[in-house]
């Protein structure tokens, strides 16, 4: 395909067919009929069908993708009709390209086009969930390094702390932070947290943010006090999870915390120098 052609083409599609509506992007689809190569509606709307039956079958809700709408056209006369049309999201537009005709050159970019637009929200949504993780991480570091500082003002024991959290652990899972590492395969010189997917993350940070404040108001000192308290903070927070369905020791264990933030890290040098390399 030639480049002028590729060019034009990616013009039609970003520039004057996509739209946005309260920061949705969709496209309609008598205007991608037109960017596709296709004549008449009737045609059209035959492989739109299809995509709907490809959205169905790979488990996606076809109103999330196929909106149905009307809109005024112009007519010879000068005068108006409303005609049947659609809001397609990007999804929905890569399932109308992949089920057109492929002798079509406007059919074959858009295959293409699609397929990469599509991809390229994946890999942010996997770069804000990751972040979102990193940030989680960092959160519950902030905040046990709080809990360690008012453990030792209350009561002055250095590794008073250590034996509170694991404490927790075990009320929040069910089971020793030990074995935890055990089933999460956590090497015995990381932290537990290290290795936590984001929801036990916050979890385990609200219960400890739970102690922090009901130590201080209730002017909790001695360890065997702090350590009940926490303890109560981290079953109140599993029998939330559990409440919805979520039973901590039973999630998978996640990435490596550091290898994500490195990741992000080389990620984000890359595209400050290359604001293409998301694509790659």
């Amino acid at each position: 395909m030639k480049a002028d052609l590729v060019q034009t083409l990616t013009e039609s599609f970003e520039a004057h067919a996509r739209q946005t509506e309260g920061g949705i992007e969709f496209w309609l689809a008598r205007d991608l009929q037109q960017l596709l190569g296709y004549a008449e509606w009737r045609n059209f709307t035959t492989v739109i069908s299809k995509a709907r039956t490809a959205c169905e079958l790979s488990g996606h809700a076809i109103p999330d993708h196929f909106v149905d709408v009307n809109k005024m056209v112009e007519l010879g006369s000068g005068s108006q009709r409303e005609v049947d049309d659609l809001m397609l999201t990007r999804y929905a537009c890569y399932l109308v390209a992949q089920n057109g005709d492929p002798k079509k050159k406007q059919i074959a970019f858009a295959q293409t086009y699609f397929a990469i637009q599509t991809r390229r929200a994946e890999l942010i949504a996997q770069r804000l969930h990751e972040a979102e993780r990193v940030s989680a991480r960092r959160k519950l570091t902030e905040t046990e390094k709080e809990l360690s500082r008012v453990i030792y003002e209350r009561t002055g024991g250095e590794q008073s702390f250590a034996r509170i959290r694991s404490m927790g652990d075990g009320a929040l899972f069910g089971r020793s932070t030990r074995a935890m590492k055990a089933h999460w395969s956590v090497p015995d010189n990381r932290p537990l947290a290290d290795f936590a997917p984001t929801i036990v993350l916050k979890a385990k940070d609200f219960a400890t943010e739970i102690t922090i404040f009901n130590t201080k108001e209730r002017a909790l000192a001695t360890e065997g006090a702090i350590s009940s308290e926490h303890v109560t903070n981290n079953e109140a927070v599993r029998h939330t999870l559990l409440g919805r369905g979520i039973r901590p020791e039973a999630l998978p264990a996640a990435e490596d915390v550091k290898k994500v933030e490195r990741r992000l890290a080389t990620e984000e040098k890359k595209s400050l120098a290359n604001p293409d390399a998301l694509d790659s």
